[in-house]
């Protein structure tokens, strides 16, 4: 059978992430949506998703498909109910359709004409940004035991200290000493070839995934997940960073996500909790205004290749978008538009050309190459968001 990871309705809800990737590449828990649902059904996916993404993310339609809302995160019952679809069948839970059978000859999906089929039991999904740092602590210990089920873990180094080793598992080519691991309180996951240097000190449930590096004396409190080739050091706290993405040095960063080729300044702070303890609101693209999370902790979200300089403070319930740079005295705004260039006293553009330039060179760094299909994909957004900005 052929698999499509749709993005659905909650694509806008998860701006500035999905600016730069479908919905089913976020990256929560241990795995990517995609990845998680590529280990459970046992095959590859392709994705359906905004024009301007789809050289990158392109889609591939067979004769039989079966799409999938990659909202919803896989599970045992949802993956045999899928795995089970047939023509004209659709899963759906509530209002909302996770799945359903499609052919290569179908011009149209009329729900009204298919057999609805009602998923009546939990899974986890993520339909706004702040799911992806709060549902965190479930992903990590799902993942944790698809990942390391009928496994065993590389021997755990005689230097390091250990609560709850049973819970803890080190993957071909990582490297720690001298470090302290409490997996009493969830899984600890260190990824292929990553690296925790010494005097670091963590908390499960914590994901450090593959080349990924927790520098020395670190403080970090699950559920945190360090993705592919990131960088974190100071205190982290329930925060999910994705891929070449660095906060290395000293100062907090809690109840946040970053997005790809983010770095954070050393110093710099992010708050997560208001001083009169109120609901945190967060800027929505959907809305344009501020909207309740429902939640008292809520940090920073960070759009795909935005930096802040050194000492830089994040207000509670920061969004900033894609390709922004921030820096200065004082709290910025807690809504950066992409392409943003300043800090607290204002911002100007950012315009192309200049970020282009900086995307380039990090990325080299890493051995990544910043083609046109990357420059398209930012192109678009920079048009997108510009009724943000103030020109």
């Amino acid at each position: 059978m052929n698999y499509i990871l749709f993005d659905g309705p909650a694509r806008n809800a998860l701006l500035p992430f999905t600016f730069t990737r479908p919905v089913a590449d976020i990256l929560i828990g241990i795995m990517t949506i995609r990845q998680k649902w590529e280990m459970h059904l046992g095959s590859t996916t392709t994705t359906l998703t905004e024009d301007y993404l789809s050289e990158k993310f392109p889609m591939v339609e067979l004769e039989e498909n079966v799409m999938i809302n990659a909202s919803f995160l896989p599970n045992a019952i949802l993956v045999e109910m899928i795995s089970n679809l047939e023509p004209n069948q659709a899963i759906f839970r509530a209002d909302e359709v996770i799945a359903f059978y499609t052919t290569e000859e179908q011009e149209e999906v009329d729900f009204d004409s298919y057999e609805i089929i009602e998923f009546q039991d939990d899974c986890l999904t993520v339909q706004n940004t702040w799911d992806i740092f709060s549902k965190n602590d479930a992903a990590i210990r799902e993942d944790f035991e698809i990942l390391t089920e009928d496994r065993r873990s590389q021997p755990i180094p005689k230097s390091v200290n250990v609560i709850a080793s049973e819970n803890i598992f080190i993957e071909e080519g990582a490297k720690l000493e001298f470090v302290t691991l409490n997996a009493s309180t969830g899984p600890i996951y260190i990824g292929k070839d990553s690296e925790i240097m010494e005097g670091s000190v963590i908390r499960g449930p914590f994901a450090l995934c593959e080349n990924a590096t927790v520098k020395m004396a670190a403080k970090v409190y699950g559920a945190t997940t360090v993705g592919p080739h990131s960088r974190i050091g100071g205190e982290v706290n329930n925060s999910v960073l994705f891929g070449y993405s660095n906060k290395g040095h000293d100062g907090f960063l809690g109840n946040s996500v970053l997005g790809e080729w983010c770095n954070i300044g050393a110093d710099s702070n992010n708050s997560n909790l208001k001083n009169n303890y109120e609901e945190v609101k967060l800027w929505s693209y959907e809305t344009e205004g501020f909207a309740k999370t429902g939640l008292q902790f809520c940090g920073l979200m960070m759009g795909d290749h935005s930096k802040c300089g050194i000492n830089t403070m994040f207000n509670t319930g920061t969004v900033v978008g894609v390709s922004a740079n921030i820096f200065g005295s004082g709290f910025p705004r807690n809504f950066v538009p992409s392409f943003s260039w300043g800090g607290a006293s204002g911002f100007t553009t950012y315009i192309t050309k200049k970020a282009f330039e900086t995307a380039r060179l990090v990325m080299s760094r890493r051995n990544v190459a910043f083609d046109e299909r990357e420059a398209a994909i930012l192109e678009h957004v920079f048009e997108e968001t510009k009724k943000w900005r103030k020109e």
